[in-house]
């Protein structure tokens, strides 16, 4: 007799807390955001439950291996890339942008609206004190309207395709309302002439394609990032499935930019396999996250979430 949900539950239930121990790990540190996710009680923040937006970044997986791919995408335009090389620890807390990214995300998705909010202000303040030039002389701000929408394109494009590739298919008609629900976010950043659909933000990357490079400093801080250590245990296993499974979302012509080959891309195509075999223990060990206590605030199942 196969056994009954509760006694999967209880078989499982180790599995899971040692699965959270490492999760909360990797992205989080002694430092806490203070956003209550529970509170207060039918605040939808900026998107709710209805939204594309919440179904997509409600999926760990997805939204950890493109937040990775993002991040190498980032590197190859010499502008967004000289901020984090003149104002970055990046060499010894890499890691460290990756947290600060998933803690601006999540509040920005699921955050009551007074907290995704101020987490919008406290950005644009940081990023008034970023500003320098490039190592060929020009001159970069972190508020450039255009290099936000070059930010936002890259890490929304990346979240869209990992929740295809390791959750399930998603509709075209939700990816255009995805990209055009996330486009407040980096409007509200300072981001200018922010494309709003699939078909726009294809044509967005064609434009910017000319501008961007493989260089030193690309070169420099994805080799942090492949040396990053993590500070959990098996953090040694752990960290080539997930840099793998994101580079496997990287685009053909970002390929081509970074160098990665045929053996490179094999080697993604067998993380991205080991990723989408362990996310649904991944999904089951966070299933009580802050989309679903999101959802709970909002009076609403999370099984919401997984019906368009």
């Amino acid at each position: 007799m196969p056994p009954s949900p509760l006694q999967r539950h209880d078989l499982l239930a180790p599995l899971h807390a040692q699965i959270r121990r490492l999760v909360v790990g990797v992205v989080s540190d002694v430092r806490t955001t203070g956003i209550d996710y529970d509170a207060p009680k039918g605040d939808p923040g900026l998107f709710g439950p209805d939204s594309a937006t919440w179904r997509i970044h409600a999926d760990f997986p997805a939204m950890m291996a493109g937040g990775l791919c993002a991040l190498m995408l980032q590197t190859l335009h010499p502008r967004a890339l000289a901020g984090v090389w003149d104002h970055s620890d990046f060499r010894n807390d890499l890691l460290g942008r990756l947290r600060r990214t998933t803690i601006f995300v999540g509040g920005t998705s699921f955050a009551p609206t007074a907290e995704a909010e101020a987490l919008i202000a406290r950005v644009r303040r940081i990023h008034t004190r970023v500003q320098g030039v490039t190592a060929d002389g020009t001159p970069y701000r972190a508020d450039d309207p255009e290099l936000l929408t070059w930010v936002h394109c890259t890490e929304m494009w990346s979240f869209l395709q990992g929740y295809r590739r390791y959750r399930r298919p998603v509709p075209l008609a939700i990816q255009d309302r995805y990209y055009d629900e996330t486009a407040r976010i980096a409007e509200a950043l300072g981001a200018a002439d922010v494309p709003r659909s699939r078909a726009a933000v294809e044509a967005y990357f064609g434009r910017v394609r000319p501008q961007l490079r493989y260089d030193e400093r690309s070169a420099t801080v994805l080799g942090v990032l492949d040396r990053a250590a993590l500070p959990v245990m098996f953090g040694h296993a752990i960290r080539p499935v997930f840099l793998g499974a994101g580079a496997a979302l990287l685009p053909d012509w970002a390929c081509t930019l970074l160098r990665r080959g045929r053996l490179k891309r094999m080697q993604d195509a067998a993380a991205a396999r080991s990723l989408a075999l362990v996310a649904p223990a991944i999904r089951g060990a966070l299933r009580e996250g802050v989309a679903t206590r999101s959802c709970r605030r909002m009076g609403v199942s999370p099984a919401l979430l997984d019906r368009w």
